[in-house]
């Protein structure tokens, strides 16, 4: 039987930085903005937030600062549904991201904060990892929380020796993130090892192409008849798993921006030595944009936990993501029921009443 598939008595574990989310609002620029709109985000909570709306018993483990900040923004993820008993506490200050959202053709524009911060600064044995994994049953990581330092990469590896030994499903979201490599290494060196743990992994072609040098097979889309090369992508998951042998699902979540506000969206699973693929989405007036990977991740595992189906899976995947796009902040608020509406054809957009 598919290791992936099981019947969810445990908990999902997903680990990185949370972050203070500052917006400038209304699309102005940060030149022009006198205030921000404050909010939460961060990959790896992103992941679990969406979980915990879809009813998934989820833990969000990383290290914040023992101040108030920090105790406000797990109010806020204990309201949003996560387990928080896994965070530890220490270091100086949250990290932060100030985002200048894009409209047409100027893009979003993100800037960083978070050199220093607590999660920056972590080291291994902070964490009581075969504590957090007692109860789980799976184990979500990203790049992200390898980007930051190799104190942090360490930590990776840390908690990814720990999952392995306790039998977890491990899934990796490769999230490159160019911004946050400077220390050093390369971020193919440091991840390809830390990879090899994975029995699922996400990403986009170009991370993949960063992580493990497989050439992008591309996505052109201007609308929803644009087909596929779908033995482009079975060859790329072939590679995939070539250089990941440990991996058993393959996934890709396909965009073309046609502007800041404007996207296509597919995706495609490689698995077992076949091809899964969705359907297109035309999003002509996406709100937010960011959390939208992480959104398609969240949906997958839920997909994958609550279908034990490789297509079900798939395509709840994609209609959450698509439906993040119409959310604001990071966090994908949107029901199981609204994103299996979308997945059986419901894109009318009526007031529900």
């Amino acid at each position: 039987m598919d290791k992936i598939f099981f019947s969810l008595d445990k908990k999902v574990v997903t680990f990185g930085e949370v972050m203070l989310r500052l917006t400038a609002p209304h699309f102005l620029r940060f030149s022009q903005t006198k205030e921000f709109v404050a909010s939460y985000g961060g990959s790896e909570a992103n992941v679990a937030a969406s979980l915990a709306n879809f009813g998934i018993p989820v833990e969000f483990v990383t290290r914040l600062p023992d101040n108030a900040m920090a105790h406000a923004c797990i109010d806020s993820l204990r309201a949003n549904g996560l387990g928080t008993d896994g965070i530890v506490f220490g270091g100086g200050r949250m990290g932060l991201y100030f985002l200048e959202s894009g409209a047409a053709l100027r893009n979003s524009n993100v800037v960083y904060d978070r050199e220093g911060s607590s999660f920056a600064t972590l080291r291994p044995g902070m964490i009581n990892w075969k504590k957090v994994f007692a109860d789980a049953g799976w184990f979500h990581w990203s790049g992200i929380a390898a980007a930051l330092s190799q104190d942090g990469a360490d930590v990776c590896r840390e908690a990814l020796e720990e999952a392995d030994r306790m039998g977890l499903v491990i899934s990796c979201d490769l999230n490159f993130r160019k911004k946050l490599w400077n220390y050093g290494r390369p971020a193919a060196e440091v991840m390809r090892p830390l990879v090899q743990y994975s029995d699922v992994i996400f990403g986009a072609e170009p991370e993949y192409q960063e992580i493990l040098g497989i050439r992008p097979v591309g996505f052109k889309a201007v609308n929803t008849d644009y087909s596929l090369d779908l033995p482009a992508f079975e060859l790329f998951g072939r590679q995939v798993v070539d250089l990941v042998p440990r991996c058993q699902k393959v996934f890709l979540e396909l965009r073309n921006s046609i502007s800041s506000n404007h996207n296509l969206l597919a995706a495609v699973l490689y698995s077992a030595g076949t091809l899964k693929h969705t359907g297109i989405y035309d999003i002509a007036q996406e709100v937010d944009r960011v959390g939208t990977g992480d959104a398609f991740v969240g949906g997958l595992i839920c997909g994958l936990i609550r279908y034990a189906d490789d297509q079900k899976a798939l395509d709840f995947a994609l209609a959450a993501s698509t439906l993040k796009n119409t959310v604001y902040g990071d966090f994908n608020q949107v029901t199981v029921e609204e994103v299996e509406s979308l997945m059986n054809g419901n894109t009318s957009g009526r007031v529900s009443r």
